[in-house]
Parts: C-alpha cells; structure tokens; sequence
C-alpha cells in the first residue's frame, strides 16, 4: 500500500499538560501523509507495529525515507496484549542499541492501544527519554491509549503496573483506519467509549442509543470521547486527582484481564467492570436505578458483555488489591452519584462489594466455605 497524501480537513484537539509538554491530537482522513513533515530533521525513526500492519508500516517508512530524508526502521511486534511485555519492550530496546538510536530520533507507535502503550515505554526508558509520535489504529488507541501520556507493559502480577508518564510529540488519528477494523474490535473500543460519556459527556450515550454499532456516528464519537479524556489529563497530567475518573470501570476490568490471562479483550473486561461500579455505586453513592440499568442496557445492544463468572470472586478480589489506584489494604473504585458526577469510593464494605458482583455473576457466588 501507499501512504495517503495529508488532507487540511482535520480536527485538531489541544492537550495542555500544566509543567509538561504540550500536544496537539489530530483527527482526519490521511493523515499518515502528516508524518513525514512531523518527524523532519531528525536522523532515525523506529516505527512500532503489530503484525497485522506490516504493510502499513513498510509503507510509513519508505514515505519517510523518501519524503523527509529519515533513516526508518519498522520494528514488528506480536498483535494484541502480547506485545505489552518486558521481553518485548527489551527487544525493542535491542534494536534501537544496533541501529545507534540517540536522543534526537523519534520513535512512532502505529497500531492498537497495546502498541502505543508499548512504543510509549520504550521511548520513555530509552537514553531516560526520546520523542514519540502515536499513530492509533483503533478507537480503544484513539480515544484512550495514546492520548495522555501514560505508557506502560504488564507483568504477573497485574497489567500497567510497570510504566512511565511520556508525553507525545503529537496523536495522529486517522480515522480512515477504522473502516478497516473488524466489528469486534469496533465494539471493544466503544467501551471506553461508553465510559467517557457515564463520567462527562452524556450526549455520547445519546448517539449510541440512536447506533449502537456506532457505525452512523463513529467520528463524532471518537472526537467527544478524545476530547474529555484532553480536559482531563490537562488539568491532571500524573493522575494526582481527578484523572482517576477516567478509570471508571477499570478496577474490576483489569482484574478481569489479569484472571483471564489476557485473553479478554480490554473493552470486553471494562464493560463489565462499568456494570459493576454502576451496581456499586447504586449501593454506596446513591446513583439512580435509571442510570444504573443504563449501563447493562446500552452495553447489552452494543454486543458488549456485561456479566462474568461467580466462581471467580476470590481471585477478582486479589487481582483487585494490586490495582493501581489501591492504597495500602484499602480498594479504590471510581464510582457515579449522577451522569456525570464521580465520586471516590474508598474501602467499600465486604459485603457492599459481594452485592455489586452477584449483578454481574448470573449464577451467583461461589465462595470458599469458612475454615
């Protein structure tokens, strides 16, 4: 394939991190043309792919190469959540040591929101810091992934554990990419999605009420969706404060993934984690049922799972203790008083945290008897 020529029809969506870097998000069709002009001037380019996207990134890196005078590499990466692994963040490592990678190159992640996770490490660990530029494939990497800064792998004992705060150099979203996308990761990616428009943007959930696939409206909710997560991690560029909403849904749905070994799409386990901070957050803050039942209803149309197996609670609750967001013994979830409006709940009762996932465990519980 050939890289698209760069279209002036974009959408361009600031990220003002207050003492950090400053970024543009950039949302059009053929916006891989962009690249050549982005990355000018420097002297290497390592370009982190999925296997799926071989061709693409063969075509990235001779437009570079030939248009901008840059000496690039495609680095190939396994697909999915494989890639988001120390063994591979050192393979990477390894062939920016043989193609004498320096600070003044850039490394470009092109693929799904595990490859710009991954590309994101890799540069901010390499020589303490290099240029990265994200090339989101996908909605999941569009609206959440690359936007932000936050990079990371996942280890044993639990996913993004290991990572590092590196803002992009820029986020170029191409949305031409997405009509390529099988309807399964489409659905994925609309669980993040679904989230930004619980915690702020209610007209999201208004869209996809209209078009579940998200087919009718995809650019417009990929654009509302990038531009809460912008506000957000703006304001709160080291998750000190409220960039915590964005992980509504999330304790539970990386548990999820860590108990399923990863073999749970993102989106799939944070759809269930939305259902069950939404029956949490009915018990502990007071959110109405209607908003409540929302969140089974719209994600059920979506074709988004919204229940998962009782008999795994012991192992949800350890997987839970390691989160990112735990403090000490205490668990953390991001809860809903209103549309909109989140609250911390902290240390939630036992019993309070049982009730929530029996709504999510349709044969119920299966608890270890008492010694």
């Amino acid at each position: 394939m050939s890289v698209q020529a760069k279209v002036s029809d974009v959408v361009r969506i600031p990220v003002r991190p207050g003492g950090e870097r400053a970024y543009d998000v950039v949302l059009g069709e053929g916006l891989l043309g962009d690249l050549a002009e982005t990355v000018a001037g420097r002297t290497r380019a390592a370009v982190i792919h999925p296997a799926a996207l071989r061709t693409t990134a063969d075509a990235v890196v001779a437009d570079l190469r030939a248009n901008a005078g840059v000496e690039a590499h495609a680095v190939e990466v396994p697909d999915g959540e494989e890639a988001k692994q120390l063994r591979i963040a050192g393979f990477c490592w390894d062939v920016l040591g043989r193609i004498g990678f320096t600070r003044d190159d850039v490394i470009i992640g092109l693929g799904g929101g595990t490859v710009t996770d991954l590309a994101g490490f890799v540069a901010a660990s390499w020589l303490r810091g290099v240029d990265v530029v994200q090339v989101p494939t996908t909605v999941l990497g569009m609206v959440d992934a690359a936007v932000g800064g936050k990079t990371g792998v996942d280890i044993d004992a639990g996913k993004n554990l290991v990572g590092a705060f590196h803002q992009p150099l820029t986020v170029l979203c191409d949305l031409a990419a997405l009509a390529t996308l099988p309807a399964v990761e489409v659905r994925a990616g609309l669980a993040e999605v679904v989230k930004t428009g619980f915690i702020a943007d209610a007209a999201i959930l208004d869209l996809l009420d209209d078009d579940p696939t998200g087919a009718a409206h995809l650019p417009e909710l990929v654009e509302r969706s990038i531009r809460v997560k912008a506000e957000v991690v703006s304001g709160d560029p080291r998750e000190a404060g409220r960039r915590e909403i964005l992980n509504y849904g999330h304790t539970l749905g990386h548990a999820i993934e860590k108990v399923e070994h990863f073999t749970w799409r993102h989106g799939a386990a944070i759809s269930v984690g939305m259902v069950f901070a939404a029956e949490l957050s009915r018990l502990v803050a007071g959110l109405d049922d209607a908003t409540a039942d929302r969140h089974r209803e719209l994600l059920t149309r979506i074709g988004l799972p919204v229940s998962y197996r009782g008999d795994r609670w012991p192992a949800l609750l350890d997987a839970m203790r390691v989160d990112k967001k735990s403090r000490g013994r205490r668990l953390r979830f991001i809860g809903l008083a209103a549309q909109g409006e989140t609250v911390i709940l902290d240390s939630p009762d036992t019993g309070l945290l049982i009730a929530a996932f029996t709504a999510v465990a349709p044969g119920g519980l299966a608890l270890p008897e008492a010694p």
